[in-house]
C-alpha cells in the first residue's frame, strides 16, 4: 500500500495537470509519475483517488446549488434539532441529490433513540427513504445525469468485492454505510449518496409516491420472497396496519397470496381490507391469537409464511405457534432488546424455518419499484414539511401510525 502523500504533494506540476484536465482527458494523465522528496513516485491516478487536493476530473452540477440548507439533526439522543446546515459536496464516485420527499420509517425512530447495538454516528441526520433530483456528480459518476430522479436508500454503500457483495448479498457487506445512521441521510434538502446504489427512476415518477418504496416496501417486498410462498397460499402480515405492512399487504396479493392481516384496533383493520386484506385479526380484541390466525386459513392448518413487521416482542414470540408445518417465519421488525424464543421439539417435528430478512439488494430494488411503476402497489400516506418531524415521531411512540408519513422538503 502506499504511503500518503506529503503535504508538498500540490505543486506547480500538479497544477499544471489540473489545467490540462480541465481541457482534456484525465486518461492522458492516469500514468504520469511525479516525483516526490526521497525518491518516492506518485502516480497521477494516486493522487487524484486519495487527496483531497487533486481532483483532476470536472465534476459536473446544476448552477443553483445553495450553500446552506434546512436539516433535521440528531445532537443526542432522542432529540432532533430543525436548523440551518452547509450543503455537502460530493466525492468522486457520489452524487448530491437535492431531496424533494422523504419517507419516516420506525428506523429512524430507533436511530434518534440510538436503541440498537450497532453503532451511530453522532451528530447524524437521519432518513433513508429519499426521492429527489440528481444536481451533482462525481467524475467517476457514469449511472446517472444531472436532472436525473434518484431514490436513496438505507444502504448507501458498500465495497462491491467482498465475499457477500459477490454473491448479491449487499446488505451483509463488513463495510456497509447506513443512510441516516453511519452516514448523513434524507432528513435534509440535500443529500450527498453512492451512485452505484441509487435506484433510478423514470421522469413522470411521482416522487411523494415512491419515496416509502425506497424502504418500506423493498424490506417488505425482499421478506415475502425470503418467506418462500407461493401463489394460492397463505401469509400472516404482523403489524400490517403500519407503514410496512399496508406496502407488504399489496405486495402479497399482486403476487397471489392470500394475506392474513394481523394489527390492532378497527381504523387499521379497515385500511387492511381495503387494501387486500382476505383476513383481519384484532390481536387487542382475539382471546386466542394463535387458535383465530389458524383458523382463517381454509383447513385450519395455518399460513405458510409470517411475516414479521411489529415493533413489539410479543408477535415474535407467537408466530411459530400458528405457521404452518414446514412453514416459514420471517423476522423483519427489531423491537429494541427482543429475543426471538421457541420450543425446540415443536420446532423441530414440525421443520418450521425461522429466518430474519434485512433490506434487499440492487436487484430486488428494481422488483419492487417495477410492481410500484406498474400501479400494483402504492404507499398510503400523509405529506407534511421537515419542520413537522417531531409529530411523527411522537405519532409513532404513540403506536398511532396508519400507512406513512412522507415530507415535503421545501416546508
Amino acid at each position: 500500500m502506499l504511503p500518503s502523500p506529503p503535504s508538498c504533494v500540490v505543486s506547480k506540476r500538479v497544477v499544471f495537470l489540473s489545467q490540462v484536465t480541465c481541457r482534456g482527458s484525465l486518461s492522458r494523465l492516469v500514468h504520469i509519475p511525479i516525483q516526490q522528496p526521497k525518491g518516492r513516485f506518485y502516480s497521477s491516478r494516486y493522487l487524484h483517488r486519495t487527496h483531497p487536493c487533486t481532483r483532476f476530473g470536472i465534476m459536473s452540477k446544476a448552477a443553483d446549488i445553495p450553500k446552506e440548507q434546512w436539516a433535521q439533526v440528531t445532537e443526542k439522543d432522542g432529540v432532533i434539532t430543525y436548523k440551518k446546515i452547509p450543503v455537502p459536496t460530493p466525492g468522486h464516485d457520489e452524487v448530491l441529490v437535492n431531496i424533494k420527499y422523504s419517507g419516516v420509517c420506525h428506523t429512524d425512530l430507533h436511530a434518534l433513540d440510538n436503541d440498537w447495538p450497532l453503532p451511530r454516528k453522532t451528530p447524524v441526520i437521519g432518513g433513508h427513504e429519499g426521492a429527489g433530483v440528481v444536481v451533482q456528480k462525481g467524475e467517476l459518476v457514469t449511472n446517472v445525469d444531472i436532472g436525473d430522479k434518484v431514490g436513496v436508500k438505507w444502504l448507501m454503500s458498500t465495497c462491491f468485492h467482498c465475499t457477500f457483495c459477490q454473491q448479491a448479498l449487499e446488505s451483509l457487506c463488513p463495510k456497509a454505510q447506513l443512510s441516516g445512521y453511519t452516514k448523513d441521510g434524507t432528513f435534509q434538502q440535500y443529500c450527498v449518496a453512492n451512485a452505484a446504489h441509487l435506484a433510478r427512476f423514470p421522469p413522470q415518477t411521482d416522487l411523494s409516491a415512491v419515496a416509502p418504496i425506497m424502504c418500506a416496501g423493498l424490506t417488505v417486498y425482499k421478506g415475502l420472497k425470503e418467506s418462500d410462498t407461493r401463489p394460492g397460499q397463505y401469509v400472516a402480515i404482523v403489524g400490517a396496519g403500519g407503514g410496512l405492512g399496508t406496502i407488504g399487504i399489496q405486495y402479497a396479493h399482486a403476487m397471489g397470496l392470500n394475506v392474513i392481516a394481523i394489527d390492532g384496533g378497527k381504523e387499521k383493520g379497515e385500511a387492511c381490507k381495503k387494501l387486500g386484506a382476505s383476513m383481519y385479526i384484532d390481536f387487542k380484541e382475539s382471546k386466542d391469537l394463535v387458535a383465530d390466525v389458524k383458523k382463517a386459513t381454509h383447513d385450519g392448518l395455518g399460513p405458510q409464511g409470517v411475516v414479521l413487521l411489529a415493533p413489539q416482542e410479543q408477535p415474535f414470540q407467537q408466530a411459530t405457534g400458528y405457521v404452518r408445518s414446514h412453514g416459514t417465519v420471517v423476522c423483519i421488525g427489531m423491537p429494541a432488546g427482543a429475543k426471538v424464543s421457541m420450543p425446540v421439539f415443536d420446532t423441530v417435528v414440525r421443520m418450521i424455518k425461522v429466518k430474519g430478512s434485512y433490506v434487499g439488494n440492487r436487484e430486488d430494488t428494481a422488483e419492487a419499484l417495477d410492481f410500484f411503476l406498474r400501479g400494483k402497489v402504492h404507499a398510503p400516506y400523509k405529506v407534511i414539511g421537515l419542520s413537522q418531524l417531531q409529530s411523527v415521531f411522537d405519532e409513532m411512540r404513540a403506536n398511532r401510525v396508519i400507512g406513512r408519513y412522507v415530507m415535503d422538503m421545501s416546508k
